[in-house]
Formats: structure tokens, sequence, C-alpha cells
């Protein structure tokens, strides 16, 4: 087989930078497509934390005029990750984050600085750096959104494009008097270009003028196809249904593995899951909780906001407290929600503790000692967290909807009774169902036997890249063929 070659155009990677669960599908896919014979290179912004994290680096191509600037784009290595770094100081040397600045809101140019990415994409892809050709641009969410759309109105051959959508919600929508100036020509601006609902829309373009769309599971690919789920892009989605699919997500089984995470008070595996209690004391003792080795620990990690579903979990604290149980909160995000868990945390002390904010580390820790994670999300298109409680034996309690209810199988009395339960689902998402819920965990924990099998169930799941990487490498050949490429 021979090797192909794709450019991968994403806003963020872990471990150079990262928000959200984009950066660690962007880090892991990679290296999970390379034993395929399919070689990414991924195209990046020079945030100053990605310039930093740079092993090493030449010039590429020099860019005398990027929005009017000067740019270079860097040909980059750092770690495994094959990269192509776009160093426009003008555009990424700025305190903050990816998005935003230090006082939380979107930087005002977030257009031009993304499109901009876009367009370098675009020109790698037709052959601006020397002897790279790419088969395949694969565009990763709105920041990527305008790839092939500055390759289908600038003309030329060009490689096969895939978008992907990893959170429908956020679309990169922005004023269409932007246009010229974002370097798209007028004939750009129309229902089959990237007009949207008045304006210009970065990822509207990629889901029309894209060769494919998947996003990231099967139930969240066809929940984006209804007026519920679309988010005014459902007539869209719709009509080109013959050209998506959905790709679950995989995590990486070497920084997430519970027999080697160095993060952890004590390692242990499948067949050893009795040392998983000197984690539970651990995480007791780090969130202030009562040490008491036989209360059921519910953990969460996530950003707090509507579409998580915290809310609800708020509402039913009082159900989780009456079963016994704790909860540990890492996250941050809406204020509101914030001072809900504060204020439960301070009534109820030694019962519930928060961390306000994100640690890589102590989430590998919620996950080695909570004895359940909650994920209560009103919509989400896959999730990894709970993919990393499958590997780490913390039962997960996740809504039956997007890549949740693709990754958990629910603990009925049918999965029990044919041994294949791995957590527990719930449906509609409400306060009611999910208080059904943890009392349903609650009684599954107070059988011991049962409660070892679902773990054991969790852990023995492929959780990898293995499979994923399987169908993205059989996607993107397709493709290339299709363009005799």
């Amino acid at each position: 087989m021979s090797r192909l070659d794709v450019l991968a155009v994403v806003s963020e990677i872990y471990p150079l930078i990262k928000t959200g669960g984009l950066a660690d599908v962007a880090g892991a896919l990679p290296p999970a497509l390379a034993p395929l014979d399919v070689r990414v290179r991924t195209l990046v912004p020079g945030y100053p934390a990605v310039l930093a994290a740079l092993d090493k680096s030449s010039v590429a191509r020099a860019l005398p005029d990027l929005y009017g600037r000067p740019a270079r784009v860097l040909r980059a290595a750092a770690g495994a990750l094959d990269l192509f770094v776009l160093d426009a100081p003008h555009l990424y040397d700025r305190p903050g984050g990816p998005y935003t600045g230090a006082d939380g809101r979107d930087f005002p140019d977030n257009a031009v600085r993304f499109a901009a990415l876009a367009r370098v994409g675009a020109w790698i892809g037709q052959g601006l750096v020397p002897r790279y050709s790419p088969a395949v641009i694969h565009a990763h969410d709105w920041q990527a959104g305008l790839t092939p759309a500055f390759l289908h109105f600038g003309g030329g051959p060009r490689p096969a494009v895939v978008a992907t959508i990893h959170n429908l919600a956020f679309q990169g929508q922005f004023d269409r008097r932007l246009l010229a100036g974002l370097g798209l020509p007028p004939q750009a601006y129309t229902a089959d270009g990237v007009e949207y609902y008045g304006d210009i829309g970065f990822l509207k373009a990629a889901l029309r003028l894209s060769d494919w769309i998947t996003t990231v599971s099967p139930t969240y690919a066809a929940e984006i196809c209804t007026l519920e789920g679309g988010m005014g892009l459902q007539g869209l989605l719709r009509g080109r249904s013959d050209r998506l699919s959905g790709i679950l997500n995989g995590i990486d089984i070497e920084v997430w593995n519970p027999a080697a995470d160095p993060l952890l008070a004590a390692p242990f595996s499948a067949h050893d899951i009795g040392a998983r209690a000197a984690d539970k004391a651990a995480l007791q003792a780090r969130f202030g909780l009562e040490p008491d080795p036989d209360a059921l620990l519910f953990g969460v990690i996530s950003r707090l906001g509507w579409q998580k579903g915290l809310d609800l979990l708020l509402e039913a604290l009082p159900t989780l407290l009456g079963e016994g149980g704790q909860l540990a909160v890492l996250g941050s995000g809406d204020p509101g929600l914030q001072s809900g868990f504060a204020q439960a945390a301070a009534a109820h002390p030694g019962r519930i503790g928060c961390v306000f904010g994100y640690s890589e580390p102590l989430a590998h820790q919620i996950q080695a000692g909570a004895d359940s994670l909650i994920v209560p999300s009103r919509f989400e298109p896959c999730g990894l967290t709970q993919l990393c409680a499958l590997r780490y034996g913390a039962v997960p309690l996740v809504a039956r909807v997007g890549g949740l209810a693709d990754t958990v199988i629910d603990a009925t009395p049918m999965a029990l009774g044919a041994g294949v339960a791995t957590g527990v689902q719930f449906a509609p998402v409400s306060v009611p169902m999910l208080e059904r819920a943890i009392r349903r965990t609650a009684e599954l924990y107070r059988r011991p036997e049962t409660w070892r099998r679902i773990q054991a169930n969790g852990m023995a799941t492929d959780v990898s890249w293995r499979e994923p990487a399987g169908e993205y490498a059989a996607l993107f050949r397709r493709l290339a063929a299709d363009r005799g490429l």
C-alpha cells in the first residue's frame, strides 16, 4: 500500500496547546494513522506556546504579505508530531488563549486569524511548500472552515477535503462586510458558498464545499440532521447526508493507562483493581472529602455550562447525597454554575469538593479515584471523558445522547444478564431521570460483584484510536482515489 499524505488544519493540538477535546483528537489521530501508511502533517497557528514547544524548525516558505504583515510557514517537529506552523506574530503572538484574551473575551480579529490559517492550508494543498503535495486536507471545526472555500473559489487542481465537526454549537459566524478583506471573491457570498443567515459562516462553508463531512460519533451524525440538533444547519446536513458519516473518537491509551500512569497515587489494572482504593483515598483527601472507603464517590470533569447539563446535577444533589454519595468536581465556566457548586460544597463539607479550573494531573486522579463519573450532557458530539472513565474503572453515568450513547452500554437487566454492561445511561435529559440514574448507580454499587463486573467490562473496552483510525484511513484513500490522487 502506497503512502498517503494528509494535511490536517486545526487551531489547537495536544500537548502543545489545548482548550478541549479538539486538541486531544488532533494530537492523537496522526500517530494512530502512521501504521496505516497515512502520514499526517498538521498546520497549526504559531501561538507562543506552540513556538516554545518545537523541538526543531526551519522556514518552509516565507509569506511577504499575509493580511497586511509578513509571515512564515515553518516545517517543524514536536515529539511525534510533524507540523507546519504558521508563524504570524501579528495574528497569534499575544497573551491569552487561542481564541480569547486575558479578559476572557473573543479576540475581535478572530475572523482574520482563522481565515489566515485556512488560507495558508489551502495554499499548502496547492503546492505552496516545495516537495509537499497532500492528497487530502483534513479541516477541523470552524477555525479551518474556510479551507475548502479558498480552494473552491481559487480554482485550479486541489486535494480532497474532509471537514470534521467536533461541536456544531461553535460555527464561526462573522460580518459579511469582511468578505473582501478575508480574500474571498464576491461570488463566494451565496447560499452555495459562505453566506449564512446574512453573514459569513466559516463552518457552513466547510459543510457546503468539502468533499466529505465527518463528525465524532454515529449518533451525533444523526442528531445534527434534525431540527432539535442541527442548530440551523440541519437542512444543509440533510441535503448532504450521503456525504456525512460519524466516526467515533478514541483516546491515547499510552497517556491514559492506569497501569503506568505517573500521576496516580497507585497504578492499577483490571487484574489488580483493589489497588484502586489508594487512588480513591488520595482523591478524597485532595478534595477535602470524608475518608470513607465505602462511600459512592462521583466525579465530574467538565466545562461548566448548559450543554454539559451540570445545572441538572446541581438540582439532583439531594438525591446524590441521600444515597450516601460524595462528589468531586473539576471544571470552570458559567459563573452561576460555579457559584452553585461552591455553595453546595460549603453547605456539605466532607461530602462535596470542588476545584475550579482545569488540571490535567487532577483529571487523571479523578478518573482513577472516583467510583463513577457523571456526564449529564444535553448534547455531546462524542465526549472523551467517558472513554477515559471506562479505561480507569470509573463507571460512567451518562445521558443517552451523541457519542455517550454510542460508547456506554447501559446496565439494563438484559445487559447485566448478558454480562456486557459498562455503565448507566438516562434519557430524556432531565432532573427526574438523572435522579433515577443516580439511584440505579447506587443500587449497582451496593452489589460489589456486579459492580466489579461492570468495571471490568469497561476496562476491557477498546477505547483506542485503532478502529477510528482505520475508518479515517479508508475514507481518505477513497476520496483521494476519486480525485485520481
